[in-house]
C-alpha cells in the first residue's frame, strides 16, 4: 500500500494510508482499476482525489474537490514502510 504526505497552505502536514477502502472508492470514482489508472494515465488529478478522500475519511469536513485542491501545496506519494 502507498501512503500520502499532504502539505497544505498554512503549513499543515499529514500522512494518510491509502487503504483498500480508499482504493475501492477511487475505482468507483474513476470508473477503472486503481493500478491501471496510475500506471497508464498518470494524472495528478487522481493523486489529489486520493488526498481529498483520505482526509475526508479521517473525519475532517472537506470542501468540494475543486476548492480542496486550492488548499494544497503538495501531495507526495510515499512507499509504505512495513517496519513503521
Amino acid at each position: 500500500m502507498a501512503k500520502l504526505k499532504i502539505t497544505r497552505v498554512g503549513g499543515d502536514v499529514s500522512e494518510h494510508q491509502v487503504t483498500p477502502s480508499v482504493e475501492m472508492a477511487f475505482e468507483r470514482y474513476a470508473k477503472m482499476g486503481f493500478h491501471k489508472a496510475f500506471r497508464d494515465l498518470e494524472r495528478q488529478e487522481h493523486v489529489f482525489w486520493l488526498a481529498w478522500e483520505c482526509i475526508r475519511r479521517s473525519g475532517e469536513t472537506v470542501k468540494p474537490l475543486d476548492d480542496f485542491v486550492d488548499t494544497l501545496v503538495r501531495v507526495e506519494v510515499l512507499d509504505d514502510d512495513p517496519l513503521d
